[in-house]
């Protein structure tokens, strides 16, 4: 489904991406791990085209999506939630929703108001509440939700649970156990490695800019030390 490979890429004289392949294929979750500065986030944002790749390549369901403006990747159906949220904290719940609302790149639109306020409890007693008003964690929930409402064929998710009190926590990944569930495709990023390589597939750990490990989830959930001394934990 998307397919990278080669990505360089730069902010200024700083090389931050080294050579990244990585792939995510039809209905997979895969992870991604690495410690804070290590290049996740340039990855994400390389993929969605908030970056611009000095070199390599970007395929989306076989076709070039090298560089190509984020609008256009979430039209041909990347859902994004970014760390930090990204809500509109001057509308309300109703309206963060409504705005994103559409059918998906091949004309379903399987997640639709009603499913995701099913999800999200919280969000549908809060309909009426700007976005600033809300927690936290039901920001993190109305982010999702609106990347859901895209009726999206990849979700990627980005520090979904960081800060959160630890019943919210919980409930993002019953979510994104649901998510998956679903057959959405999925690429997580999260400090906690083990809920990670819980629900995912498979998943690569960065490095410096580099995949430097990467293979089946329980595989290298069985490699708790490689794991410490790659992530610091």
């Amino acid at each position: 489904m998307l397919e990278a490979s080669g990505l360089d890429t730069y902010y200024g004289d700083s090389h931050i991406l080294r050579g990244v392949d990585l792939d995510i294929g039809e209905g997979q979750a895969v992870g991604l791990l690495g410690r804070n500065g290590m290049g996740k986030t340039t990855l994400i944002r390389t993929l969605m085209g908030y970056v611009r790749a000095t070199r390599g390549q970007v395929r989306w369901r076989g076709a070039d999506a090298t560089n190509q403006p984020p609008e256009r990747m979430a039209r041909r159906g990347i859902g994004y939630v970014p760390e930090g949220r990204g809500i509109f904290p001057n509308l309300s719940v109703h309206e963060n929703l409504v705005m994103s609302r559409r059918a998906g790149p091949d004309g379903r639109a399987a997640w639709t108001m009603e499913r995701v306020l099913g999800m999200f409890p919280r969000l549908a007693e809060r309909l009426d509440n700007g976005g600033q008003q809300l927690s936290g964690g039901e920001q993190q929930m109305l982010a999702i939700g609106r990347a859901l409402l895209t009726n999206p064929k990849l979700l990627i998710l980005d520090e979904a649970t960081e800060g959160l009190a630890p019943l919210i926590v919980a409930e993002i990944w019953r979510v994104i156990g649901d998510v998956r569930s679903a057959g959405v495709s999925t690429l997580i990023v999260d400090r906690d490695w083990r809920r990670v390589l819980a629900h995912t597939d498979r998943a690569v750990v960065m490095e410096k800019g580099r995949i430097v490990l990467q293979g089946a989830s329980a595989q290298l959930a069985a490699e708790p030390d490689t794991l410490a001394r790659l992530l610091g934990v």
